[in-house]
Parts: C-alpha cells; structure tokens; sequence
C-alpha cells in the first residue's frame, strides 16, 4: 500500500465504486503481515515514500521468497539487496517474475521499467573498478526507486583528469553519489567542484592501513567540503536511498 493505492482506495469508497467492507478488507492487511519467519512492512510505502526492501545476506531462499511473496500479495514492488548467483536462482524457481542484477548483486519482482519520479538525475561516481560492486548496488538501487541514473566509473584522484574530463555530468545531477576505496580522497574533490549534495560511500577496498574501509571512512567523515554526507562502509543501498528522497524534494 502506497499513498497513491491509498488514495485511489478511498476515492473508490467516495464514488460507490467500492463498497466499506471491501475496502476494510484491503486496509485490514495494514501495516503488516506475518509470514513463518518475518513481519513484513507492508505500510512502509505509505509513511517513508518508499517500500521495504529485502536485505538479503542471512536469509535462506525460501524465507527471502516468502518475504517477497507476501509483499507481491500487498501489491508492492519488491528489492532485494546483496544477493548471491545461486540464493537468486533458487528464490526465482520458487517465485517467477524476478529480474537478477548479478553486478549490483539485486533481485527485483516489479515492472521492467519504473516511472521517473524524480526530479533531476543521480549520478553514482565510483574512484576504481574495485569499487564496481558498491557502485553498481547504489545505481541500481537508485534507478529501482524510479530516478534517472548517471554512472561515471574509474575517476579516482590518482588520475584527476579522468574526472575533469566528465565534470559536466557532475553539474547537471541534483544530487551525487562518490563510492570509493583506499583513502578516501574523491568525495572531497567533487565536493569542491559542485554545489549539490554529495552522498560518499565508503568502501572495504585497500591495503591493510585501510582497516578494511575504515581509512576511508574517517577521510570522508573529516571531508573539508561542506556538501560532504557519509554513510555506512559499503552502503550503496542507503547512499542511493538517501538520494532518491532528496531527489524528490
């Protein structure tokens, strides 16, 4: 359920297109369900904006599919995020409809195209190839929740002219998303050369001085540039969450 199902709901009511038990019925499935081994969100849409996504490491392929089942039953698309080849081939056996992003390490159960929403364009900007896989979660994730996504790969501050190079795709998104390894460096820089919000993931890649992303972390953390936000070590998923509500302001 969503403000605009909710909406269409009570307008049915109003019209005498729906009658009052029909739609207590539907609204009795507020706010959630319980399933075997979850009690899935099912009223998160309607209080956030956006619905409940599936986190998927610890979970078996037959809870994963009953999570995503009871929210399809709920009328919901459903995301799924850090999922591997093999739990994303068992969980599609048991429930068709899926769509597996091996790079960004998604499942999705939805429409193959989401309606834009936003109101300009994300860019995920990514220092190294070793960091593809982060980046790759938060582009996905980002164009999942409906927002045109720019992707702007290899740009790292051991070569700053790769990034100049594209500084114009930097200007024209509302809102930017750096993922980077090693120090840390890259969210500062493009900080100074944009006046948008920049959201810096961290990443476990590096050497042992790095702390497995830690290094990177207290570097972002410490950023001298202003439009500077940081979140967890390897978070695409919430820098690409935190995009998408600011992209829809």
């Amino acid at each position: 359920m969503n403000r605009d199902r909710l909406r269409a709901l009570l307008d049915a009511v109003r019209r005498g297109e729906t009658d009052t038990e029909a739609a207590l019925e539907t609204l009795a499935r507020l706010p959630f369900v319980d399933t075997p081994s979850a009690r899935v969100d099912t009223h998160r849409s309607l209080r956030q904006g956006l619905p409940e996504v599936v986190f998927g490491p610890g979970k078996t392929a037959e809870q994963i599919a009953e999570i995503a089942a009871a929210l399809r039953r709920a009328e919901q698309n459903v995301l799924v995020t850090r999922i591997t080849p093999e739990v994303a081939t068992e969980v599609c056996a048991k429930l068709p409809g899926c769509e597996h992003d091996p790079k960004g390490r998604l499942l999705w159960f939805g429409p193959g195209e989401v309606p834009l929403q936003g109101a300009g364009s994300i860019a995920v900007v990514s220092a190294g190839t070793a960091d593809l896989p982060v980046a790759a979660e938060a582009a996905g994730v980002a164009h999942r929740f409906g927002n045109k996504v720019e992707t702007l790969h290899d740009v790292g501050v051991a070569g700053l002219h790769r990034l100049l190079a594209s500084s114009e795709l930097l200007r024209s998104a509302r809102v930017i998303i750096v993922v980077a390894g090693m120090e840390g460096a890259l969210p500062s820089v493009v900080g100074g050369l944009v006046d948008k919000p920049v959201i810096a993931v961290p990443t476990s890649v590096g050497y042992g001085a790095s702390f497995g992303g830690v290094a990177a972390l207290l570097g972002m953390l410490t950023s001298c540039a202003s439009n500077v936000t940081v979140v967890n070590i390897d978070n695409g998923f919430g820098a690409a969450y935190v995009a998408t509500l600011i992209n829809r302001l």
